[in-house]
């Protein structure tokens, strides 16, 4: 009996895993008049959005990385499965390899004024969110990361808490010619040359430098980590040691992981868990 004790629980696991419950998702299209193009997002329904015809959620946005796509976190993370946990309706932003920002000199990409000019009224105007900073959140991961932090940093109007998972905060300033040529690319059309003005308007770290204390006071409340086995380690600890000595509002934890999926899935879970208290206090 014992041998064949494995196989049973691989099938009992396979079966529960199929039980669990996931939360609905439909894509959408939104005609952009800055991109030229139809641009996908995804939504995430809270569970018994259907059911109820006039109650109105939070919405949380999350920001893919660099090569990724707009599906990355429903389909290489259990978001399903935790989405049925919250009341959220989650937004799956499509960034293409942009930088969520408008590029110096590629036509038809200007991916922050997309997010911020078009897809949040268009979330807005088609679903019942609570429309209103303190209930609309953005997060991401590595590219997602800086741009959901840069968002919250030039639209504190827009957000009441921001996320950073192993973010690449330090973009604008990669050293091009330790990077891929396809990475040194996206960086040049997304932020101009080196020293460009662009590359100054996007640096999220002489963005906080240049705010005066009342800006400071204002901005949405940051949240963001990172493994200790990243690459991308130093720079948000850099960020880190900058927001504390700004007094600006923030979490940041380090932990053991790499930059992964797993350690993404992890953190996705202590961020809802986050959010929730978040909200709760705001309430």
């Amino acid at each position: 009996m014992r041998k064949y004790f494995p196989f049973f629980f691989l099938f009992l696991l396979s079966f529960v895993s199929a039980q669990t419950p996931q939360a609905i998702f439909e894509d959408f299209y939104l005609q952009s008049k800055l991109m030229g193009r139809q641009m996908p997002y995804r939504i995430i329904y809270p569970k018994n959005y259907k059911e109820s015809k006039e109650k109105r959620f939070p919405t949380i946005y999350l920001l893919h990385g660099l090569s990724g796509n707009y599906k990355n976190w429903s389909e290489k993370t259990a978001l399903l499965k935790y989405a049925t946990e919250y009341d959220f309706l989650f937004v799956l932003v499509e960034g293409e390899n942009g930088w969520y920002s408008d590029s110096p000199s590629k036509p038809n990409s200007f991916y922050e004024s997309y997010v911020i000019e078009e897809l949040i009224p268009e979330i807005d105007r088609n679903f019942r969110t609570i429309a209103d900073r303190n209930h609309r959140i953005i997060a991401g991961l590595s590219m997602g990361g800086y741009g959901a932090i840069k968002f919250g940093l030039k639209y504190p109007e827009k957000f009441a808490l921001v996320g950073s998972f192993s973010g690449a905060l330090s973009a604008t300033s990669i050293d091009e010619r330790q990077t891929l040529e396809w990475i040194s690319k996206s960086l040049r059309e997304a932020f101009g040359e080196q020293n460009s003005q662009a590359r100054k308007a996007n640096d999220i770290f002489l963005l906080i430098q240049q705010m005066h204390e009342k800006q400071l006071s204002s901005l949405p409340f940051i949240y963001f980590d990172c493994g200790t086995e990243d690459f991308l380690f130093k720079s948000n600890q850099d960020f880190m040691k900058l927001l504390t000595e700004k007094k600006v509002k923030h979490e940041y934890r380090q932990l053991p992981g790499n930059h992964t999926w797993d350690y993404w899935n992890a953190q996705i879970q202590e961020f809802l868990r986050l959010v929730k208290r978040f909200l709760e206090k705001v309430n």
